[in-house]
């Protein structure tokens, strides 16, 4: 019983100490960024595409790369931007928005179906294209000014 007691208020310090209002807020952001950008990747998901090319993802993947390096080019070179601001952009909407997951069940189920050639030209265009994307995105924010 009194080991119990001790791992109890142990867990509560602990969870206290991740509960505070600060930390609360950051949770906010993500949640709230996370939401926006699984709103707009299922929009996308609804564009009446009819390939065995999984264009959409590989779409949704590109912008998402493009987004994220635009943001990271924005606050990184611009002081006052909250850390609440890139939780929200980068984590949350970047990281709802954008499908590795699903970029990994597609590609699976392409070689699973012995599609090698789609699989490999959707492989090697994912990770091509989003790699340029973040550079282009990072470049894009170094000439816009916001």
């Amino acid at each position: 019983m009194h080991n119990v007691h001790i791992i109890h208020i142990v867990g509560f310090e602990f969870l206290l100490g991740i509960f505070k209002r600060e930390v609360n807020m950051n949770f906010l952001f993500v949640a709230l960024g996370g939401a926006l950008g699984a709103v707009a990747r299922y929009a996308i998901s609804l564009i009446p595409v009819k390939t065995e090319f999984p264009v959409l993802t590989l779409i949704t993947n590109i912008v998402g790369a493009v987004l994220i390096g635009f943001i990271v080019g924005v606050t990184s070179s611009r002081e006052g931007v909250s850390d609440n601001t890139v939780l929200f952009w980068k984590t949350g909407v970047c990281g709802g928005f954008t499908t590795f997951s699903t970029f990994s069940l597609e590609a699976f189920n392409l070689f699973e179906n012995k599609q090698y050639a789609i699989g490999g030209i959707y492989v090697a265009l994912s990770f091509t294209c989003c790699i340029i994307g973040v550079l282009c995105g990072k470049r894009l924010a170094s000439i816009v000014r916001i």
